[in-house]
């Protein structure tokens, strides 16, 4: 069995250092008494899936600029798609790799990206585009990755509630900047906010009669 020379523990299991003090361990390793638990989802494909859709959506973007977007603006437009495709990679990998507060990454995460492109937004004379593409895009890009999430990871009964109150803040949020005029273009909006209903129903569906339970629950129903 492996001991830390420091902290003087014995150590099972496949550890290198020691879980404490990170310090390297001594001696032959033994089987640890926890039976490893397996993945319900594959990395892999997981991860194969998202870069074919990613690889998809780049495409036919590149199609959109040679059919519609040929002018500076347009292909600026249709590019900021692909702060989208990072975001929903960023969330995925997040997920995947089991970090904790990935709600709180998630409202980071809109919070630096949408506050930098709308202070360049400003400091380039002020045309709206930060408030017109690049929220919308990057919250329906934060709500597709919670929805990947949701569907290839088994989540606790509270995570789904959190979840799916996160996905209506993110549609949410576009739609409060269109009701007070400050976007120009309704159509990037307007999807953000019918894709968050959509995935709060799946969401809802998935574990529909726990989650009911657990809104039940914290609302003293």
């Amino acid at each position: 069995m492996r001991r830390c020379p420091d902290c003087t523990v014995a150590v099972e299991g496949d550890w290198v250092r020691c879980p404490l003090c990170g310090t390297e361990l001594l001696g032959e390793p033994v089987p640890g008494p926890y039976p490893t638990v397996p993945l319900r989802f594959s990395r892999r494909r997981v991860l194969r899936v998202l870069l074919l859709s990613s690889l998809a959506v780049v495409l036919l973007s590149f199609l959109a600029q040679l059919l519609f977007g040929r002018d500076s603006d347009g292909i600026g437009v249709l590019r900021s798609v692909w702060l989208g495709i990072v975001t929903t990679w960023l969330v995925v990998v997040m997920a995947i790799s089991k970090r904790r507060n990935l709600a709180k990454f998630i409202v980071y995460l809109v919070l630096i990206a949408g506050g930098i492109c709308v202070y360049w937004d400003y400091l380039s004379g002020w045309y709206g585009w930060s408030l017109t593409y690049v929220v919308p895009i990057v919250c329906a890009a934060s709500i597709a990755g919670l929805v990947i999430t949701a569907r290839v990871m088994r989540m606790e009964v509270g995570d789904y509630v959190v979840y799916s109150g996160l996905t209506v803040l993110l549609g949410l949020t576009p739609i409060v900047f269109l009701a007070l005029g400050w976007v120009g273009t309704v159509i990037p909006s307007a999807i953000c906010g019918g894709l968050s209903l959509l995935a709060v129903v799946l969401l809802l569906t998935i574990r529909g009669g726990a989650v009911r339970h657990e809104l039940a629950k914290r609302l003293h129903l």
